[in-house]
């Protein structure tokens, strides 16, 4: 995979061209986490006990691009593509079939999808869809609450990248 380009968020854009900028920076970070690794590497849990990889989070965070803006924003049931019911983090449990390929055009067609779902509502939209608690949501907060998401999970993946050859950065 080639290290995809990163702009950095403007400093001086309306709101929600600043919370789409800072989503968009997080969401290439993390794929820039991940460039420059073969296909073994993207499968490695480096911080063991912890079965966290770098496709293991790229499988999650396509699964939460699509639970908030597809499920929580517009509405629809989406069936999950790695988890279950009786393995609720299963997007980390890699099998021999599982291939980085899949899971980053699956992670780039779900942002692709986020994306459209997200330009149909204001930032003061209420969610069609609930939380599991049944409340809804503003898409003010879904975009807030999306770049800690890929924040945090940014942090994780620098440590297991780490780990892996040494490569850090921000």
């Amino acid at each position: 995979m080639t290290a995809p380009e990163r702009q950095e968020p403007s400093l001086t854009a309306d709101e929600r061209t600043m919370l789409e900028g800072w989503l968009d920076y997080h969401r290439a970070t993390l794929a820039l986490k991940c460039a420059g690794l073969d296909e073994k590497q993207l499968r490695e849990a480096s911080v063991p006990p912890s079965e966290l990889s770098l496709l293991g989070l790229v499988r999650h965070l396509a699964e939460v691009e699509r639970g908030w803006f597809l499920e929580v924003l517009k509405g629809e049931d989406t069936p999950p593509l790695y988890f279950s019911e009786e393995d609720p983090d299963g997007e980390f449990h890699l099998t021999d079939s599982d291939t980085w390929d899949e899971a980053y055009s699956t992670w780039q067609q779900a942002i692709a999808h986020a994306r459209e779902v997200a330009a149909r509502f204001s930032l003061d939209d209420l969610s069609v869809g609930r939380g599991r608690r049944g409340e809804q949501f503003s898409v003010r907060w879904i975009y807030t609450h999306m770049i800690e998401e890929y924040a945090r999970h940014n942090g994780h993946a620098d440590l297991v990248r780490e780990r892996i050859d040494g490569v850090t950065g921000d």
